[in-house]
């Protein structure tokens, strides 16, 4: 049965997985791909955060996602694939009818469900539209000598569905790391077609995206595929006007709580970059105005990197801890970095 929530000439939409767990860069690797994008095509990126504030398609954007030829949707609040998949398909309808692409890029959280997303993408409701390729998994190869990485049943899932392993920051290894991860995935998976690749700063090549998606990907979890559909996409947090809004979530042992913040709020840049220095958590990401312009910031494995934009709309951060009480105060913090200190209304 074709979809009929998707109308026209929509049909066979050359479509790509990139996944990977927290910290690991996805988001770099997709700004990589978007930059050498062929001008003349249309590009979509369906994102999927864990947490409900939504920070990628702001980064996107701020690096030039906001391009008629690209266009942007996300779906924050955990894995997109849950309640039914009914997030993602309706995210996912919507996208390719504003969007008509000529590629579709998907990014799931990384605490997702990587097989549940491969169900929705190759079930029968999607079949006409997509065309499945291949499925890039991103892997910090360092984080094999650790059990909580290798025992973590998304982080394996990842590596089994990938035709393509991109072993990603790679000048950060020592000389074993990349052969640990070859090792680990041919012990554990079995090399079977997959191709492993180093790279450094998510330089990925474009071209990898055209490899087939393998039998397996196409045909064998598809009975994990949900069959019902909906006309409405859950609630998501608006820019607040005065004040901030903030949200928590949890799951697969970890908790996010983010915060959005009034776009008349300008914040201290000097006081951020100490703020989140200082923190002992699993991962940071946020996007600030403040007295130096349109700042992001970026933190995993406790190293800190700042980018520059041209224009961010609001402030907003998303942090993320496998202990909830190590985010507590964070609130307090972020408010003692506004350079207006007066009393909030």
């Amino acid at each position: 049965m074709a979809n009929p929530a998707i109308k026209g000439s929509i049909t066979q939409v050359p479509t790509n997985i990139i996944t990977g767990f927290l910290g690991v860069g996805k988001t770099t690797v997709i700004q990589e791909l978007l930059s050498q994008k062929p001008k003349e095509e249309r590009w979509a990126v369906l994102v999927n955060e864990f947490g409900e504030v939504g920070i990628d398609s702001s980064l996107f954007a701020g690096a030039g996602g906001s391009k008629s030829s690209i266009t942007i949707s996300q779906v924050p609040g955990g894995c997109m694939c849950c309640t039914n998949g009914l997030p993602m398909q309706i995210a996912l309808n919507s996208l390719l009818q504003q969007s008509k692409p000529h590629r579709l890029l998907i990014e799931p959280t990384g605490l997702g469900h990587p097989k549940e997303v491969l169900a929705i993408l190759s079930g029968e409701y999607y079949r006409e539209a997509l065309s499945l390729q291949a499925t890039l998994s991103l892997v910090d190869a360092r984080k094999i000598k650790d059990s909580r990485y290798t025992s973590n049943e998304i982080f394996n899932q990842q590596i089994e569905i990938a035709e393509i392993v991109i072993a990603n920051k790679a000048d950060l290894y020592l000389p074993q790391d990349f052969p640990l991860l070859e090792g680990y995935i041919c012990e554990k998976f079995g090399r079977d077609g997959k191709q492993i690749y180093e790279v450094r700063h998510g330089a990925v090549d474009p071209e990898w995206l055209a490899l087939a998606a393998s039998e397996t990907n196409k045909n064998a979890y598809r009975d994990l595929a949900p069959s019902n559909t909906s006309s409405a996409l859950p609630p998501t947090l608006e820019t607040p006007t005065e004040g901030f809004v903030s949200a928590d979530n949890a799951g697969e042992g970890f908790f996010s709580r983010g915060w959005i913040f009034n776009p008349g709020w300008q914040f201290d840049s000097v006081k951020l970059l100490s703020l989140i220095q200082g923190l002992d958590v699993e991962r940071l990401k946020g996007v600030f105005i403040t007295d130096a312009g349109f700042l992001g910031f970026n933190k995993v494995d406790d190293v800190v990197t700042q980018l520059r934009f041209n224009f961010m709309p609001d402030s907003r951060v998303e942090v993320i801890s496998r202990q909830p009480g190590l985010i507590d105060g964070l609130e307090t913090s972020l408010l003692d970095c506004r350079i207006d200190s007066r009393p909030l209304s």
